[in-house]
């Protein structure tokens, strides 16, 4: 069976409203995407960097939960990273992480499909210079995706982490990043501008969002724009992944992915590339509307598109 391999962070997200603990969810950017993924029936292996102690095991019971395979070599960190994410009156979450960073060697899993990943993983020392050379390593027989999901309190030198973001978007095949990613890349500049510059080096989609005002994406047919679905919002926590997860699936089951197919990748039309993005938009709403990054398994999500 064609399988993923997502890299990067896992982590235990301690969520706070209104001055108080609300509860702790599994989290991180990267493994979000692994387990939506693997909700949706999709074969996935996880690399990351955690503990054998108690939150470690409650990610990993998680992860084989959702049907995802921990990568051997993933639980050698002496503690399980954790953040505090401190939701605003509209339930957007700020986030300040403890978390130490570091991948070794290559993962022992079969030739996969796609490799992803994002976020934390790809600008913090030391790891993020093996997740840049695994994605070098696997890109010859895998499609690429990439989201920055960028966290300005993990990151020094924020000149340094723009150019690890923008190289990696030169290797990147699909690419998706919020409208406050681009004004935190460049702020003289507007999304539009940045992502169809980023489209002319390198991938093939540059997905944008932007909260309750929908999402756009480029490629070389066009652009083309969703609104976002209407949904009661609990909190924002894990919609940008949920977003991701639904435009890797959708791309999954338009057979585009694999190194084989990057030229089919790179001639995708504007229509098929707005279906991708409504099922995008549909996975994030089916997010939002749940405490925490709680993403839809396949069930909930061909409920919610017959609706």
């Amino acid at each position: 069976m064609s399988r993923a391999l997502v890299i990067g962070e896992a982590l235990i997200d301690v969520v706070e409203s209104d001055g108080r603990i609300s509860g702790e969810y599994v989290g991180g950017s990267p493994l979000n995407v692994a387990v939506g993924l693997g909700r949706l029936g999709r074969g996935v292996d996880f690399l990351t960097h955690i503990a054998g102690d108690d939150r470690g095991r409650r990610i990993a019971d998680y992860l084989e939960n959702s049907g995802v395979q921990l990568v051997s070599g993933s639980t050698t960190a002496s503690r399980t990273p954790s953040a505090l994410a401190t939701l605003d009156s509209a339930g957007s979450a700020h986030y300040s992480f403890d978390i130490d960073w570091q991948l070794a060697g290559t993962p022992e899993v079969a030739t996969p499909l796609l490799v992803h990943t994002g976020s934390i993983a790809t600008v913090l020392e030391p790891g993020c210079r093996a997740a840049a050379a695994l994605l070098d390593a696997y890109r010859m027989s895998a499609t690429i995706s990439f989201d920055p999901n960028i966290r300005p309190a993990v990151i020094r030198d924020a000149d340094i982490a723009r150019g690890r973001i923008d190289r990696l978007v030169e290797r990147a095949d699909i690419v998706k990043a919020s409208e406050q990613d681009l004004r935190w890349m460049d702020p003289r500049h507007s999304p539009e501008q940045i992502a169809r510059a980023w489209l002319e080096v390198g991938p093939s989609i540059v997905a944008v969002t932007s909260g309750e005002r929908g999402a756009f994406a480029v490629c070389r047919a066009g652009t083309v724009s969703v609104p976002a679905r209407p949904v009661q919002v609990a909190d924002t926590v894990g919609a940008g992944d949920a977003f991701m997860v639904g435009l890797l699936d959708a791309v999954w089951s338009l057979g585009l992915l694999g190194a084989d197919h990057r030229r089919e990748l790179r001639r995708i039309g504007t229509e098929a590339l707005e279906d991708v993005l409504k099922s995008a938009a549909l996975s994030a709403a089916l997010t939002v509307a749940r405490p925490g990054a709680d993403l839809p398994d396949v069930a909930a999500r061909d409920a919610a598109a017959q609706a």
